[in-house]
């Protein structure tokens, strides 16, 4: 891969459910009660909500909301804490992750992975708005406290059960003791921002698992090949799967870097369930495994982001690491 002259420790992270390590756990049901794990749920929901919609997403704690008649306002989110992203992290406030660089840029990456999984879950969405009776209506910087309901559940519960944020309680809030034990099971199973808690076992082999709407999800990025990059082009490669019940084809469809370096698919259809392996040097073509056949490297040691576009060029997902 290209190598920058930054420093930066690379940091990829688990969004969703399906990969070892950063898996998410199933989405948390919507009535009281436990899960198989013993872990309670998130509660019933709350009774009253008014309809909203989400405009922007500051990072994966904030968002911006239209109402029906046009206000707009900002919210943050009930109970929850992701890591920072424009601002230093501070590994103390997150149990078990060691106070050093290391830690510190691992919370960073899960940061960026938060909000992602926000804008994914969220953006341009309508969803519910909810306040808790224990929390003050606004925050400090006059910002909504509140809850969201986004297909029937409690989208604040999801971050932490999924282990996208830790519990924020310097604030009082009725369902501490619910998002406190979703907490701890998400610690215990490092998933999401927890396998910050050994950040030198986060690293450039780790899966993302993160569904577009069209099915097709990015599930590894190995950016970093065994040796001179140069020399082991075929170890650098992407991983994409079809996570939709049918085939996907990808015949037009492009997978690009930040720097414009574009592959494009050929007469191909992905299954339902399956997996293809985009590598960066020369080989043949088969159908779990393609070749981009360049003659260096493409993605950056520092840091990158995977897009893939369909053949008439829409957006169809971008990943970062």
């Amino acid at each position: 891969m290209r190598r920058v002259p930054s420093g930066v420790v690379v940091v990829l992270l688990l969004v969703l459910a399906g990969c070892a390590g950063f898996g998410a756990p199933a989405d948390p049901a919507r009535t009281p009660g436990s899960t198989a794990a013993g872990v309670p749920t998130a509660g019933p929901l709350p009774d009253a909500t008014t309809t909203v919609s989400v405009t922007a997403v500051v990072d994966g704690d904030t968002v911006r909301v239209e109402y029906a008649n046009g206000t707009r306002d900002t919210v943050r989110l009930v109970g929850v804490d992701t890591p920072e992203v424009t601002a230093e992290n501070d590994p103390s406030e997150f149990e078990g992750v060691p106070d050093t660089e290391a830690g510190a840029g691992c919370l960073h990456g899960a940061g960026v992975d938060a909000s992602t999984h926000a804008k994914e879950r969220l953006l341009g969405e309508t969803v519910g708005l909810a306040f808790d009776p224990d929390t003050d209506r606004r925050g400090y910087y006059d910002r909504l406290l509140a809850y969201l309901v986004v297909d029937d559940r409690l989208f604040n519960y999801r971050l932490v059960a999924t282990g996208h944020a830790r519990v924020y309680d310097e604030s009082p809030f009725s369902r501490r003791d619910r998002f406190l034990a979703a907490e701890s099971a998400a610690r215990e199973a490092r998933r999401g921002l927890w396998r910050c808690v050994d950040p030198d076992l986060v690293t450039q082999t780790t899966p993302m698992d993160t569904a577009s709407e069209s099915g097709l999800a990015v599930t590894e990025i190995h950016a970093d090949a065994e040796g001179d990059d140069n020399e082991n082009l075929n170890d650098e490669y992407v991983v994409l799967a079809n996570r939709g019940d049918a085939p996907l084809t990808l015949t037009g469809w492009t997978v690009a870097d930040e720097a414009g370096h574009v592959y494009t698919f050929r007469n191909y259809t992905l299954g339902p369930g399956e997996t293809v392996t985009l590598h960066t040097g020369r080989g043949t073509d088969t159908r779990t495994d393609r070749y981009w056949g360049r003659t260096g490297a493409v993605w950056n040691n520092g840091g990158d982001t995977v897009v893939v576009r369909d053949a008439d060029g829409r957006l169809v997902l971008e990943r970062e690491y």
